[in-house]
């Protein structure tokens, strides 16, 4: 480890300088913003930048001046000065990408009180000046020698990312209409409004008309112009949201303030929402390391599915990356190893879903598996194995063998990993927004979006699947190739 060391006020003289050079990065700036809270945005939106008389982001004036205090306390006159004072003038922006060298220089000094006075200058790399000013300092008068303190690692995470683009997809789009079954609580109601606020449903309140009500005055909620429904418990209320959803009155259930068990007990029976697909559920986590969109499934419904169920889950995920546009979604097929064995159930599994996929009983995304899951999220981890996949480190979507593997993954993934996760239940006539109460506001509006992303996208497809089977059967065929 290299020293700190500085130089007193004896050995100091006249003209004696120090310096460090420093390129900018766009890190830099998003750093220098989060630690003075300095959100101007010429500095950190680049849309408002690029209207600016810059016409591009520029870095924080002080991050220049911070560079002269880097010099001044570890190297000119270094540990044990006092800063006393100092004058700048900004003579041009600093752009990401520039490099900078910040220079001081002895130009006085002044027996009393060991004052300094020292000319700054920041030039950049076209030895243009950027900062010229004068600081002062009180010098040490005892020598300082110690080892550099190393600083920890500094890693920007932008929590909640890929929600806002999925929140994004949805401007432009006529809001779904939407069942909210019992919400009696003002997490519920507060997630249904901030919704219709945002233009992603209409929401029908389905239950206790007075709890309902007692509910939103809790909260400072003025729910009079959105439609309500009474029924006197939360299992009419259930019952009565799924007969709406199976007579195409509403586009979407939104769990309110009953248990998951009781709407599904309307939901999957035989007068309920079924289709010929099995129902499933599906966690968007969106993960502040990971550089996509990932869903897990199935972490809240299947406990033990078998391989047939399984096919149903990875294409009802797939359908919903369609929604969000990703046209060939990466799917790992999770197991504890890679190699397939007869003792490991789940990596039968994973080779009869992938050979499932070839031929053609799956389809729209690309399967691979069995993965471990440090191979699919990892291309590294991959090729340290062996392992040539075009899944690796790549996954959109993650196959887990049984609920309790997906729960707890979502789990550590939350508690572990900062990172944030929403559901919904998928395969039946409409989709489910289920435990949106226990999430934040952002993972509520973001199960939002998906729901209303992927009613559009089977309603468009639909619609030119019906397109299609009203033309001649040659033309149909070339249509659908």
């Amino acid at each position: 480890m290299s020293r700190i060391e500085n130089r007193t006020f004896a050995e100091l003289q006249v003209g004696d300088s120090a310096s460090l050079v420093r390129t900018l990065t766009q890190s830099d700036i998003e750093l220098f913003a989060v630690m003075s809270g300095d959100v101007n945005p010429a500095h950190v939106d680049e849309e408002f930048a690029r209207s600016d008389m810059f016409h591009h982001v520029i870095a924080h004036g002080m991050w220049g001046g911070a560079l002269i205090s880097t010099v001044l306390g570890t190297e000119l006159p270094g540990p044990g000065a006092i800063y006393l004072g100092q004058s700048l003038r900004f003579r041009r922006p600093v752009a990401v990408g520039d490099t900078i060298t910040v220079t001081v220089r002895v130009s006085d000094k002044f027996g009393e009180k060991n004052r300094v006075l020292l000319d700054c200058a920041a030039v950049n790399q076209n030895g243009e000046a950027v900062i010229t000013g004068t600081a002062e300092v009180i010098a040490p008068t005892e020598k300082i020698s110690r080892e550099r303190v190393g600083l920890p690692e500094v890693r920007l995470l932008r929590r909640g990312e890929q929600y806002r683009q999925f929140i994004d997809k949805t401007k432009g789009l006529a809001p779904i209409r939407t069942a909210i079954v019992h919400p009696v609580d003002g997490v519920s109601l507060l997630a249904a409004i901030e919704a219709a606020r945002a233009g992603m449903i209409v929401p029908v309140l389905i239950g206790p008309g007075p709890r309902i009500r007692a509910a939103a005055q809790q909260v400072k909620l003025d729910i009079s112009e959105y439609e309500t429904i009474h029924t006197p418990h939360s299992h009419a209320a259930a019952e009565l949201a799924v007969t709406m959803a199976r007579d195409l009155r509403v586009d979407a259930l939104l769990q309110g303030a009953l248990a998951s068990e009781e709407l599904m007990h309307f939901v999957d029976c035989p007068a309920g929402l079924r289709t010929e697909r099995r129902f499933s559920h599906i966690c968007a986590a969106d993960i502040p390391t990971y550089p996509r969109p990932l869903f897990i499934t199935d972490a809240g419904l299947n406990i033990y599915p078998t391989v047939e169920e399984k096919r149903d889950i990875v294409q009802n995920a797939i359908e919903l990356l369609h929604a969000i546009e990703i046209q060939a979604p990466k799917v790992a097929i999770l197991s504890a190893q890679e190699t397939i064995s007869a003792h490991l159930s789940s990596t039968l599994d994973a080779a009869v879903l992938c050979k499932m996929a070839d031929r053609g009983q799956i389809s729209g995304g690309v399967l691979d598996g069995p993965l471990g899951f440090d191979s699919a999220v990892s291309e590294q981890a991959a090729k340290s194995k062996g392992i040539v996949s075009p899944v690796a480190g790549q996954a959109n979507i993650f196959v887990v063998p049984d609920l309790e593997a997906g729960n707890m993954l979502t789990e550590q993934l939350r508690q572990l990993s900062d990172a944030l996760v929403t559901g919904l239940i998928v395969g039946g006539k409409v989709p489910i927004l289920v435990g949106c109460g226990t999430d934040d506001m952002l993972s509520r509006l973001a199960a939002c979006a998906l729901t209303l992303l992927l009613v559009r996208f089977k309603q468009n497809s639909s619609t030119q699947l019906g397109n299609a089977a009203e033309l001649p059967d040659s033309a149909a065929y070339q249509a659908a190739s």
